[in-house]
């Protein structure tokens, strides 16, 4: 029998997509629900004079323009993480930067929104000087801001987990009689090691991948991601600095994200304006980009 926790990751990929919009949209939509409830039941308790279609439409307008922020919101969260130690200020200096742009897409697309609709009712909104207000709508932006990066965050570290986080095998220590020797001449040191194994950590249980294995690899914010027989991996480090740890003969850049596996490629599609699109032995595509075309055909010559 396969390890079922490695069975649920496969079975989950190809529907990951779905699941995750659906999440979103169904979340959102609960939220909008019941907010609406609450101020309706709030307003005929103070007997404020508003229509039901009033409090739907100021709710609806938030979490409709909420919801086509997560997209935004998941690249940010992406961009400024893992959280680099000793770079505090620089993260959160950056969150509040993007906090603040956040709140106003939000308040400009709902308010823009909630004049749509009752310009379409025959009425008119009254924006009743928001932009002076502006800074209590951040006050409770920012909550929400907060809150969904953090459940971005959570999701994709369990991700990570459930998927596989690689990372390079520590090199053998010297043996004790060479630990107090000089250095060597600059003419008598040996090439530089290159790993021929990873360890790949999945939920509690580890295991080996060999170098030669990978199809190709792709820069993903602070991590590469290897793709090895199928199966993705991702390995903290920037694609140029795990580059220069690979064989040069065997491991080439196509494009300013992806590099791959000569031996892995199983044909070169020609695009337009220069560029090309590779296609590999597991299934597949790579982009190629014009300017690394001339190392492609080095490579592959």
């Amino acid at each position: 029998m396969g390890d079922p926790r490695r069975n649920l990751y496969e079975r989950y990929e190809p529907i990951r997509r779905p699941v995750e919009v659906a999440f979103w949209i169904v979340l959102m939509t609960l939220q909008a629900v019941f907010s609406t409830m609450v101020a309706i039941v709030d307003m005929r308790a103070r007997a404020v004079p508003r229509a039901n279609w009033e409090v739907a439409t100021w709710e609806g307008s938030s979490h409709l323009v909420l919801l086509l922020l997560i997209p935004a919101l998941v690249a940010v969260e992406r961009r400024l993480s893992p959280l680099v130690r000793g770079h505090w200020v620089r993260f959160l200096a950056w969150h509040a930067v993007a906090s603040v742009a956040f709140s106003v897409v939000h308040v400009v697309g709902m308010f823009g929104l909630r004049a749509v609709v009752y310009a379409l009712a025959g009425e008119r909104y009254e924006f009743g000087g928001w932009i002076d207000q502006w800074g209590y709508e951040y006050l409770k932006d920012v909550r929400v801001y907060a809150s969904i990066v953090f459940g971005i965050w959570a999701y994709r570290l369990f991700m990570l987990r459930l998927q596989g986080e690689a990372r390079v095998l520590d090199a053998p220590e010297a043996p004790a009689e060479q630990k107090g020797a000089a250095p060597a001449e600059p003419e008598a040191l040996s090439p530089p090691v290159r790993p021929e194994r990873f360890l790949v950590r999945k939920l509690r249980r580890e295991f080996l991948i060999a170098a030669t294995d990978i199809d190709w690899l792709q820069a993903e914010g602070n991590y590469v991601g290897l793709h090895v027989n199928g199966h993705d991996y991702l390995l903290r480090a920037t694609l140029t600095d795990f580059l220069a740890q690979l064989d040069p003969v065997r491991f080439v850049r196509v494009h300013r994200s992806h590099a791959v596996n000569l031996g892995r490629i199983k044909e070169i599609e020609p695009l337009d304006g220069g560029d090309a699109r590779l296609h590999m032995h597991d299934g597949t595509t790579v982009p190629c980009s014009r300017r690394h075309r001339d190392a492609l055909r080095a490579g592959a010559g």
